[in-house]
């Protein structure tokens, strides 16, 4: 049975949860609905598939599983939706991604379904191959969700009702969002979409605080580049007035077209294509090639499906953008209820710059899932409130990130656990269906490395070296200790330099050796005479610390002073530099094991 995520004050998770059973309940109270029938509360998300959907994209659907979740555990029913905003516009092509180049320019205007996916890729179109990832991603993450393809909504009919209504009421729509335009402001202020903004808008108002005027350009085109529905203006019209309603060409397939007439009665509608001069008139009544535009698609959604809880970026915050502007449309236009909206914030990785999905080699959850197991991203997503900005770490940090997560394992083990910890472990290790896979023999992932890091992989070697960290518990099978095993050493082979790597000396530094004075030369003997009754990680860890004591006159179990903390790292250096030619390397202990007492007695000169 899964963990029960207890509700606490400091539970951001249960908090909403909270507010969205209430807010649900109240709409289907003001519905007249059957006391009797508890409503499905709907919870949403919303990805583009315009490139590789990064860490920070995680956070919109993550907030709402999150919440989603823990409504579950409390007996509701809930449908999470996932619309894949597939139907977007092809803005740019992205830089380094495989299998593009230049030529794919030709097709920028053309909904991402339509735009041919990168050469050699198994899937139809650019929107299929960019959400594979994705959905892969997810189901290793525990998500549950229902996905929504915009372009089979679109090109169905499915929403015709509700963008004839939008044409109807196109002078209402076009004055609310007058009530944000300036003559300062271009009136596609709003760039990209709701979805996934936050890393931007964050990096945009850093840059300016900074003052920077190129790290402010910078924030700027990462704003414009932020992932969500394709960046466009907000349906404003010509000498034909403005039309909410944008049609995909039927010449060449792009949106670079202009309404110029549009009549309530018949629903006919004419158009011309700026890129090939295609003009043509339709009835939108059976037409199903386009979509609206992006300020009213998303209240015409919150309406249509019902959405109780949907979380957005922070540039959502200002006057005229999305969220806001939704929250009356839906409102006057639609009839609807604006969701609860909450601003979730900046997600960075460790030692790299801030992520936008429309450049290529920004990590992706699939690229996180290789490194670390589910439950500790799963974990990095819960622990924080959606407004804490946060990193993932994909260089050394990873290790004391592992660290921080087993010491809250073993405060939950014990019951030592604060309440709120408790609750973003539960969320991490399991959903309202059960436990998420987890490693059976959970080895330190600092050790893990440092071991594969040594014997490059070699699986015979690895068995012994882990088999021997805990003699009263020897580890019989390398499947114990996956799959964090394989996430340790994928970080090794991905993510560390060749240069970083640790190569063990195969034959003693004899000039090295020759070379030092009578307290160098005991430190090693001391070491070296300890090995055999000491040759477990623990044991390993008491001699190495305790040679320097030794040598001082003191105690094995000495409390260490500054003076004997600089002893102590100038006898590491020293091992260091004698095992492998640096005078740093993976802890000590685990050096030792690896290398193995044979080896160890050779290279220091026994």
């Amino acid at each position: 049975m899964p963990i029960v995520a207890q509700s606490t004050e400091t539970d951001w998770v249960s908090r909403f949860a909270d507010d969205v059973i209430a807010e649900s309940e109240r709409r289907a109270s003001g519905a007249k609905q059957s006391p009797a029938a508890a409503p499905v509360v709907v919870v949403a998300s919303g990805l583009s598939p315009s490139g590789p959907i990064h860490l920070g994209n995680l956070r919109e659907v993550m907030t709402p599983h999150l919440v989603a979740d823990e409504i579950r555990r409390r007996g509701y029913e809930v449908r999470h939706l996932l619309s894949w905003d597939d139907y977007d516009r092809y803005r740019k092509v992205p830089a380094g991604v495989p299998g593009t180049d230049p030529s794919w320019a030709e097709h920028i205007g053309k909904p991402l379904t339509s735009v041919p996916a990168p050469a050699g890729s198994p899937y139809p179109n650019w929107a299929e191959h960019f959400k594979a990832a994705m959905t892969e991603s997810l189901a290793e993450l525990g998500v549950e969700y229902d996905g929504i393809s915009q372009t089979a909504q679109y090109t169905s009919g499915a929403y015709r009702e509700q963008i004839l209504h939008a044409m109807r009421h196109r002078a209402e729509i076009d004055a609310i969002l007058d009530r944000y335009r300036t003559k300062d402001k271009d009136k596609s202020q709003d760039k990209g979409t709701a979805k996934g903004q936050a890393q931007a808008g964050q990096a945009g108002q850093a840059a300016q605080a900074k003052g920077g005027q190129k790290k402010a350009e910078e924030a700027e085109l990462a704003a414009e580049e932020g992932s969500g529905a394709a960046s466009e203006d907000d349906g404003s019209g010509g000498s034909a007035g403005y039309f909410p309603y944008k049609p995909y060409c039927g010449g060449c397939g792009k949106d670079l077209t202009t309404v110029t007439a549009y009549d309530d009665e018949t629903t006919e509608l004419t158009y011309t294509c700026a890129e090939c001069g295609f003009s043509e008139t339709v009835r939108l009544s059976e037409f199903n090639r386009g979509k609206l535009v992006w300020k009213v698609d998303w209240p015409m959604r919150w309406a249509y499906e019902g959405v109780v809880f949907e979380p957005s970026g922070v540039d959502h915050s200002s006057p005229g953008s999305s969220f806001v502007v939704g929250g009356q449309i839906v409102r006057e236009i639609f009839d609807g209820v604006q969701p609860i909206g909450p601003m979730y914030a900046f997600v960075g990785i460790s030692g790299m710059a801030k992520m936008s999905s429309s450049k290529g080699g920004v990590p992706t959850p699939a690229d996180a899932l290789k490194i670390m197991e589910a439950p500790l991203l799963r974990w990095l997503y819960a622990r924080r409130r959606p407004n804490q900005s946060f990193k993932i770490a994909f260089d050394q940090e990873i290790q004391r990130l592992y660290d921080e997560w087993d010491a809250l394992e073993r405060k939950v083990a014990d019951g030592s656990v604060l309440p709120a910890d408790a609750a973003a472990y539960a969320r991490a290790t399991s959903t309202a269906a059960g436990e998420l896979p987890r490693t059976a023999r959970p080895l330190p992932y600092r050790t893990l490395a440092s071991v594969v890091d040594i014997t490059a992989g070699a699986e015979e070697q690895t068995l012994r070296i882990l088999s021997e960290l805990d003699p009263a518990r020897p580890l019989t099978s390398l499947d114990e200790a996956r799959p964090r095993l394989d996430r340790a050493e994928n970080w090794i082979t991905s993510q560390v330099p060749a240069e970083a790597r640790t190569v063990v000396r195969s034959e003693p530094d004899q000039e090295l050796l020759a070379s030092l004075d009578e307290r160098g030369r005991e430190s090693l003997r001391l070491l070296l005479e300890g090995l055999d009754s000491h040759w477990s990680l623990d044991g390993l860890t008491t001699l190495v610390y305790g040679v320097p004591k030794v040598l001082e006159g003191l105690e094995p179990d000495a409390k260490p002073t500054p003076e004997l903390k600089t002893a102590q790292r100038q006898f590491f250096a020293l091992l260091y530099t004698l095992l492998v030619s640096r005078d740093t390397g993976p802890r000590l202990p685990t050096l030792l094991l690896a290398v193995g007492t044979d080896r160890v007695r050779k290279l220091l000169g026994a």
